[in-house]
């Protein structure tokens, strides 16, 4: 699941206030430079990375081989500092200012990537380059994506969240359509290996373009104690825990989001294995099944806004979270029969990309429009603790199932976990969540 960015003039306890209400429609982000800059770098990176997403399992699978556990753990490995570093770098980046960070992390991630093509024309590519290289890049993610978020709301009014969310969400949805079947073909014409150096380009055009952007960002103040004294990191970290775990709204949002990204990733930390080994399908035939069912993701930016106005913010979570279970629970009856499976995996990848962006556009312009800027990095790192944290472990149990279960039953044990995770927000004040809180607010505990 995704998430998002921001900067102002002086370091303030709340999102700037919103001006007063302007006659007419608020004009369109399209025309926002600073905005554009970060939607370009978004697209941009978000397109080379399906291409590391397809070639990198790709390598570990079938040109290397290695086991299903050895498969697994390549998720496992880059999901792996979100549980070690996430928390720490949310309070270090409520200190620091943003945008240095987040070009630094897209360099970081491209030279880290570019390893990997080097070491195999050397004749030197193991698995544990592989793990290498997915700490690495999934340490600098974990800073990237909490600097991110937490941007976002400074560079944009809380009127615009929502709609900034959405086209972000639509980028993604492009490089979805686009980037797997590219990168199928360039896998197929180039090899797996070579491939990678798209992404790691496109990491170096997107800090590029991060660089680009003029508003100022002010370094923000440190916070005092209650004593005078300045706050420690532990302090800082705690204080986070205690805004997330202490808000029912966030808090159910968090129990949800962990429990479908623990499913889902036991199922798809071993797809490769069914894919490529068991039913035989091309690396061709696969992006290209997963760039058409990206329409989802498209559909779901298109009509993330409007939907969660006609039946409520509320409802939208939890309506797509309840789809998630049931659309990975597709990838365990794939049948060995490359047509059907294909018919498949193109409803899994469609229904899951609509379900997520959905989620992700409501949930998150929830939370940023909630949280005062200053805990806006606690906030989004203590989320990504929690629900992303899940995402390793997830991956690690499902390759030890699939050493002792067919591949195919622990997909569907992952599935099974996905579909329960609606429970968390239908069972909460979420559902009864109508429109984005305008005054920044969140209703009554």
């Amino acid at each position: 699941m995704s998430d998002l960015m921001r900067p102002a003039s002086e370091p303030t306890a709340t999102p700037a206030a919103s001006p007063a209400a302007e006659p007419g429609p608020r004009p369109s982000l399209w025309r926002h430079a600073d905005y554009m800059r970060i939607w370009l770098a978004a697209t941009v990176s978000l397109m080379g990375s399906q291409v590391s997403q397809l070639a990198i399992p790709f390598i570990a699978t079938v040109l290397l081989p290695s086991s299903p556990l050895e498969v697994a753990l390549l998720g496992a490995v880059e999901m792996a500092p979100f549980l070690i570093f996430a928390l720490p770098a949310g309070a270090w980046l409520d200190r620091v200012r943003r945008r240095p960070v987040l070009i630094a992390g897209d360099i970081g991630r491209g030279l880290a990537l570019l390893s990997i093509p080097i070491t195999y024309a050397a004749g030197d590519l193991t698995i544990w380059q592989l793990y290498a290289v997915g700490f690495v890049t999934g340490s600098l993610t974990v800073l990237f994506d909490v600097a991110d978020q937490s941007y976002l709301p400074a560079l944009l009014e809380r009127e615009d969240l929502v709609e900034g969310n959405a086209k972000l969400s639509l980028s993604q949805s492009g490089a979805q359509i686009v980037g797997p079947g590219f990168g199928g073909g360039l896998i197929a014409l180039v090899g797996a290996p070579f491939a990678v150096i798209v992404d790691a380009l496109s990491f170096f055009a997107s800090g590029g373009l991060i660089s680009l952007i003029r508003k100022p960002e002010p370094k923000p103040e440190r916070r005092l104690g209650s004593d005078g004294s300045h706050t420690s990191l532990r302090q800082d970290i705690v204080e986070g825990l205690r805004y997330v775990l202490g808000n029912r709204y966030l808090r159910m949002i968090a129990g949800s989001t962990a429990t479908s990204n623990f499913g889902t990733s036991m199922a798809f930390a071993i797809f490769p294995i069914l894919a490529y080994r068991e039913l035989g399908l091309s690396i061709a035939l696969v992006g290209t099944v997963f760039g058409l069912g990206a329409f989802g993701v498209l559909l779901g930016a298109v009509v993330a806004a409007g939907l969660s106005k006609k039946i409520g913010v509320g409802p939208a979570v939890v309506a797509s979270m309840f789809i998630t279970g049931p659309a990975t629970m597709l990838i365990a009856l794939m049948p060995a029969n490359a047509p059907v499976a294909a018919v498949l995996l193109f409803c899994s990848v469609f229904l899951e990309g609509f379900a997520a962006v959905v989620y992700n556009v409501n949930q998150v312009s929830y939370r940023q429009a909630i949280t005062p800027l200053d805990m806006q990095g606690r906030m989004n790192a203590t989320m990504r603790f929690v629900v992303w944290g899940t995402l390793p472990i997830g991956s690690l149990v499902g390759g030890l199932l699939a050493s002792f279960l067919p591949v195919r039953t622990t997909i569907g044990v992952g599935a099974a976990v996905a579909s329960a995770a609606f429970l968390w927000v239908l069972f909460s004040p979420v559902r009864s969540l109508r429109v984005i809180p305008s005054d920044g607010v969140s209703p009554a505990e």
